[in-house]
């Protein structure tokens, strides 16, 4: 960060020569923390509206250390995804604060965003082995401060048990569903709902599912209007995108 580009932007706002508004807009765009292994975008919760998030996965322990070390002059508030428990444990030694969610591999160190949103964001998982997947898309949208309901094992293999819980499907703004196998399941719900649909595919299956990629791709061509997709596997980006979904309609 360009310490002598904010003095400047300061030493504008105090005599009058900008606004409140147009410092704002340009510290929105003020460079990121280069610390050789990597670029740290220290202004994007003021850009996006969330800090930025580690993904661990291909990240060595040592390189993660180091990024949390750093963000942890900039922010009290640090989200790492894609962690096992190896990486909770040297996280852990290093802030006392930092809480582990196994089932969603992620590591929060801070607290949770002051729930703002009451709309309700519906977590639906066709199996059990999908969990991961959709604990990351829950807890990600719950620490962004957004309400969350959960509906799991309710795949096409059993659709009665999806049905049975009409009221959940209605009620809810946004609905995130996790599946893997052939990954039917988003199309289903997406034609019985009036409200975005987050399709999450999983690399759940075996054979002909292809680490997720049949999942995909009958996400990608389902004749269901109104359903969305994120890549395979990628929970924290379906809890952000619905969270962003759900705070702006309570706006």
């Amino acid at each position: 960060m360009d310490k002598e580009k904010i003095r400047k932007l300061l030493e504008a706002v105090k005599t009058d020569k900008i606004g409140i508004d147009e410092a704002l807009r340009i510290l929105k765009t003020l460079p990121y923390e280069d610390i050789g292994l990597a670029k740290i975008d220290t202004h994007r919760d003021l850009r996006k509206g969330f800090p930025e998030v580690i993904l661990c996965k291909g990240k060595t322990s040592d390189q993660i250390t180091e990024i949390v070390e750093k963000l942890s002059h900039r922010s009290d508030f640090i989200m790492l995804t894609k962690a096992d428990e190896s990486i909770y444990k040297v996280v852990k030694a290093m802030r006392k604060d930092a809480i582990y969610y196994k089932t969603a591999k992620i590591v929060l160190i801070g607290e949770k965003r002051s729930r703002k949103a009451e709309k309700v964001i519906l977590i639906i998982s066709a199996g059990t082995a999908d969990l991961p997947v959709a604990e990351e898309a829950a807890i990600t949208a719950e620490i962004m401060g957004n309400t969350v309901e959960r509906l799991y094992d309710v795949g096409v293999a059993g659709i009665h048990r999806l049905l049975d819980n009409k009221e959940k499907l209605l009620n809810a703004n946004v609905i995130i569903v996790v599946a893997g196998m052939e990954g039917a399941l988003a199309s289903i719900v997406g034609g019985l709902v009036d409200k975005p649909v987050i399709a999450v595919p999983t690399s759940i299956g075996y054979g002909a599912n292809f680490n997720g990629l049949a999942a995909l791709l009958t996400m990608l061509n389902s004749c269901t209007p109104g359903v969305a997709v994120v890549n395979i596997d990628n929970g924290f980006g379906a809890g952000y995108y619905a969270s962003i979904i759900n705070h702006m309609s309570e706006k």
